[in-house]
């Protein structure tokens, strides 16, 4: 099997699992779902981060898979009664557009720490005032994309 194919399989698997299932999928158990050795989903996954398609944590599991957040941060997505977390306000709106779902994204503001619920309907933002503050230019977000 070429290696893009294989990092193909492998990131639509890792897709497949956080919408299925709200958390993120280890290397084992994307593994045990496409039958094959860690060592090569291991192998996909560093080849995912270099193409900035995964962040990798130190041990090589996943932090983030844009949209998704691997760990809780500031903006949760809930969707029905399904939830994820997002690693940022842009990342948040991005999960009920990949799912093409209503949803209502429970945040706060950056600057007080006041409760905010975003809510997008029929692809939509409805019912939401506010301001989005994107610190880090878009040039500059893979520079440190934890921070960013």
């Amino acid at each position: 099997m070429k290696t893009g194919s294989f990092d193909t399989k492998v990131r639509l698997q890792i897709y497949q699992h956080f919408v299925e299932t709200g958390h993120t999928p280890t290397m084992s158990e994307i593994a045990n779902v496409l039958a094959c050795k860690l060592k090569d989903v291991q192998t996909a996954y560093r080849g995912l981060a270099e193409k900035r398609c995964l962040v990798l944590q130190a041990n090589d599991e996943i932090l983030m898979a844009e949209p998704f957040s691997a760990v809780p941060t500031p903006f949760q997505v809930q969707v029905g009664d399904r939830s994820w977390w997002a690693n940022c306000i842009w990342d948040a709106l991005g999960i009920p557009a990949m799912l093409k779902q209503d949803a209502r994204i429970v945040t706060a503001c950056g600057d007080c720490n006041e409760s905010m619920h975003v809510f997008v309907k029929d692809g939509q933002l409805h019912e939401s005032s506010g301001v989005v503050h994107i610190l880090v230019p878009a040039k500059h977000w893979w520079d440190d994309i934890v921070f960013a």
